[in-house]
C-alpha cells in the first residue's frame, strides 16, 4: 500500500508547515486527489489516520477533494474526461490521448490553530 509512504510524506508537510507557523495544532487538512493519480482515496484516509497520531495534525479532519482526470484527443481535438490511462476517447475512440489533469495529489491547504 504506497499510500502510508504517501501519507507519511503529506504528515511531514503539514507538520513542517504548521511548525513554521508557530501552530500549536493542526485542525484540518485538505488534500486534491487526481483520479489518475493512482491513489485510493479510502486507504489514503485510513493511511492518514494512522501516520497522524502524535504529531501537530493528531485530531486534524482530512477533506480529500476528488478531481476528474482529463486528456487532449489528439485524433479529435476536443479536451475529454477519462477515467483511466489507457481508456479510449469516449468522442471518437481514439488511443492518442494526452493527460492534462487529475494526474497528481497535492496538499491544497491546512487549518491551524
Amino acid at each position: 500500500m504506497h499510500e502510508m509512504s504517501l501519507a507519511e510524506s503529506v504528515r511531514e508537510i503539514v507538520d513542517d508547515t504548521a511548525r513554521a507557523s508557530g501552530a500549536r495544532r493542526v485542525l484540518s487538512v485538505r488534500l486534491e486527489i487526481g483520479q489518475l493519480a493512482q491513489v485510493e482515496v479510502d486507504a489514503m484516509r485510513f493511511a492518514f489516520e494512522v501516520v497522524q497520531r502524535g504529531s501537530l495534525a493528531d485530531t486534524a479532519r482530512l477533506d480529500i477533494v476528488e478531481v476528474d482526470g482529463t486528456a487532449w484527443c489528439m485524433s479529435c481535438s476536443q479536451p475529454v474526461l477519462i477515467t483511466r490511462r489507457g481508456d479510449p476517447c469516449p468522442q471518437c475512440g481514439s488511443h492518442q490521448l494526452q493527460v492534462t489533469g487529475g494526474d497528481r495529489m497535492r496538499v491544497l491547504d491546512i487549518e491551524i490553530e
